[in-house]
């Protein structure tokens, strides 16, 4: 296996690494705890954790290497994050605290404690969002894009505005009186409103109105460009603008919006089946779609806004006046395509290398040898094609194929109904259960079932989250088995900006792997004798305690040992205690970790040889991948190399089917440890560096010093296993070109 080199152009030999560069850099010196570690407080609130990583995502905002749109719309991203986690995590522990629940989470906190300090450092974000909005609004404007006020309109603009009025937005307006015969409207989850105190012209009578807004209405509108500048103006100024459209001979007292986020039905979220387990029976008795969060305008006339707090049954705790623009989510909206200069360069996927030397067949591709393809880098367009070809290939006589997440109009379920249709034994596994897109699966399997292929459901009690496909091919008088396993969903618009693994192989023994697991889905027999393959609930989790626990042996017995890991989420309890014994016998153990980690580096006596980054940038990290060194330290020919689609969190380890894949071939691990890896480990551009306390800290690189970037990397190089006749010899080093 190639070593990576990973410090091309340092900036001088005296320089310490950057301390994000976990390849160069040691281990940071662990800090003393006087807590009980064997309790507790050995771990980090999930919830606080995610809302850490929601800060990072709002740092990307602030990043000034980052495209100025492109800042903008990590704004709008940490909001509409925060949207969901109030409407399902705050949700769900508000429920438990009412009920009276005192069950404490991993790290020992109530539901009532949890909330408490969830609502703190919420209040914290939204403040800083607000800044971080204002600052970009000033830039944009000095960059000619312009949120206007009504103050700042023309002749000109006021008669186009007339015209959008009067064409785009009244006809779906409906204004609602409040008073006695007309009771206050039921606003849905996500809903905005203006809220307006109007006097009549004529005898001053007073008349409290409500605006709702449908959310198909956008919150900016677009005017005509003026001297090559692109203008916006809030739609809630459009509509004071043109009150006496709404309610002829009144005149405004005072007004501000609202926007409300409701409990979802959390008992289908997956984001909230913990709250589900621990306390199911007070949740199910609970009245829906009670407010969890009512942001309101700070200058809110007080009239109006007693009204509305009485009205919608609010907290004072659950009130968040906003000075500023009120629905962050939706500044994604002033995000253009006219404006390039200030979004990422365009990026098109490259077809690998392999495929294009046997002329676009996969088949062919796969057969020289494994081949791993990394998304977005490498096209999903692949993957279609390996369905596509299968479809039409006379001596494909069989194909499975799961399907957790995928698009409306589906390319491989097109696929998959082309197969049935051509007489194929065609099995598709659908989820039903999967988030958001619970009418787009049924629809899929209503195609697919009157397209002649088999349609299942899984399990009642797990969701099937393992990402594969099964061809079966006649070649000669021998039936072969082409197996993909992802690390993504089949969902070729996520796969543009989701970072994912697929592993193609002919391998015979993935291949019967992959044929048990799907018998297990769909006939619930159980897999027996897995060659290559570990699945939950049954045997992954398993599979990496007992891989941690060997490492730990090597360590002990004083052999080089070490662990590489990169998840999207670390919850696990037996994992995370598992770690932590493995960093005690000595195991060297580097971890990735996008989003929540309740694992707690760098503690003396507990976990002093761990490690802990986040990378978030451009594309989204969504890969998971383990390598173990096996007693050789890493990188190694010896390593053992997992790809999965399970983070390590209680859900995906032991309450859904998921898939931990070992990759054999000496090329594909070449790829996984000494680029992909080796790559994330060696990012300083945009990485975070985890601490004791849970907080995660970016250590920027002075000016002028180069600061490597996996996305970078790989959007400029090659993947290896995918390289075709280019070779293999010339790993590429971890470096890119210069801005």
């Amino acid at each position: 296996m190639n070593t990576p080199t990973a410090h091309v152009t340092p900036p001088s030999e005296t320089t310490a690494p950057n301390a994000a560069d976990f390849l160069a850099s040691p281990f940071p010196a662990a800090v003393a705890d006087d807590a009980d570690l064997t309790g507790p407080a050995r771990f980090y609130n999930r919830e606080l954790s995610w809302l850490a990583f929601n800060t990072r995502v709002l740092e990307e905002a602030e990043n000034r290497r980052v495209p100025l749109l492109e800042r903008l719309r990590f704004l709008s991203i940490s909001g509409t994050n925060l949207d969901e986690f109030y409407t399902v995590r705050v949700a769900g522990l508000r429920e438990l605290a009412r009920a009276g629940n005192t069950t404490p989470a991993l790290d020992g906190l109530t539901p009532a404690e949890q909330l408490s300090r969830i609502n703190d450092r919420a209040r914290e974000l939204m403040k800083r969002q607000e800044r971080v909005f204002v600052s970009l609004r000033d830039e944009l404007a000095e960059n000619r894009v312009t949120l206007l006020s009504r103050n700042d309109l023309t002749e000109t603009d006021l008669a186009a505005l007339e015209d959008i009025f009067l064409n785009q937005v009244f006809p779906v307006l409906s204004p609602l009186a409040i008073d006695p015969a007309h009771p206050f409207p039921f606003i849905p989850n996500e809903g905005f409103a203006l809220a307006l105190q109007l006097e009549r012209r004529a005898d001053k009578r007073a008349l409290r109105v409500l605006l709702p807004v449908p959310q198909q209405v956008g919150r900016f509108v677009r005017l005509p460009s003026a001297a090559g500048e692109d203008r916006f103006l809030l739609l809630e100024e459009l509509l004071q603008l043109h009150i006496d459209r709404l309610f002829p001979g009144h005149r405004i007292g005072g007004a501000c919006a609202f926007r409300v986020l409701r409990d979802s039905d959390i008992e289908v979220e997956e984001e909230a089946e913990d709250l589900v387990r621990e306390f199911e029976t007070a949740l199910k008795r609970r009245r829906r779609g009670e407010v969890v969060r009512l942001e309101i305008s700070a200058d809110a006339p007080a009239g109006l806004r007693r009204m509305i707090t009485r009205e919608l049954l609010v907290h004072d705790e659950e009130i968040f006046e906003i000075a500023g623009h009120i629905d962050i989510g939706r500044l994604k909206e002033m995000v253009i395509d006219t404006r390039p200069d200030l979004l990422w360069p365009t990026f098109t996927p490259r077809v690998p290398e392999r495929v294009t030397d046997y002329d676009g067949d996969m088949f062919a591709a796969i057969r020289q040898k494994d081949m791993l393809l990394h998304h977005p880098y490498e096209t999903f367009d692949m993957v279609v094609r390996f369905l596509q070809q299968a479809a039409r290939d006379p001596d494909v006589v069989a194909i499975r194929q799961t399907l957790y997440r995928t698009s409306r109009n589906s390319p491989i379920v097109e696929a998959l109904c082309v197969a049935a249709e051509e007489g194929k034994s065609v099995t598709a596994l659908v989820e039903l259960k999967a988030r958001f897109d619970e009418a787009a699966n049924i629809l899929q399997s209503r195609r697919l079932e009157m397209s002649g292929a088999h349609v299942v459901y899984g399990f009642t009690n797990y969701k099937t989250h393992a990402k594969m496909s099964v061809v079966v091919r006649r070649e000669g008088d021998r039936l072969v088995t082409y197996s993909h396993f992802g690390t993504g969903n089949y969902h070729p618009i996520t796969a543009r900006i989701y970072t994912d693994l697929s592993l193609f192989t002919c391998d015979a023994k993935l291949g019967r792997d992959a044929t048990k697991v799907f018998n297990y889905i769909s006939g619930y027999a159980q897999p027996d004798g897995l060659e290559n393959l570990a699945i939950s609930p049954l045997t992954l989790k398993p599979r990496l305690l007992e891989m941690i626990a060997a490492e730990a042996d090597h360590a002990r017995a004083g052999r080089p040992a070490e662990i590489w890991a990169k998840m999207n989420s670390l919850t696990e309890e037996d994992v995370i205690d598992a770690l932590y014994a493995a960093s005690q016998a000595g195991v060297k153990i580097s971890l990735v970790v996008r989003g929540i980690c309740s694992l707690r580096p760098g503690i003396i006596g507990l976990s002093e040889n761990i490690r802990v980054k986040s990378i978030v940038g451009r594309f989204l990290e969504h890969s998971r991948i383990v390598c173990f060194g096996n007693g050789r330290g890493l990188p190694s020919q010896k390593a053992r190399v997992f790809i999965s689609s399970a983070d390590w969190m209680d859900r995906n380890l032991t309450r859904r089917v998921e898939t931990l894949v070992e990759a054999v071939n000496p090329t594909v691990k070449a790829q996984i440890v000494d680029q992909i890896m080796a790559a994330n480990l060696a990012d300083v551009a945009q990485s975070w560096v985890g601490d004791a306390s849970g907080d995660f800290h970016r250590p920027i690189p002075p000016d002028g010093v180069f600061a490597f970037s996996c996305h970078r990397f790989f959007m400029e190089n090659p993947s290896l296993s995918g390289r075709g006749s280019a070779g293999a010899a010339d790993v590429p080093q971890l470096t890119h070109g210069h801005d």
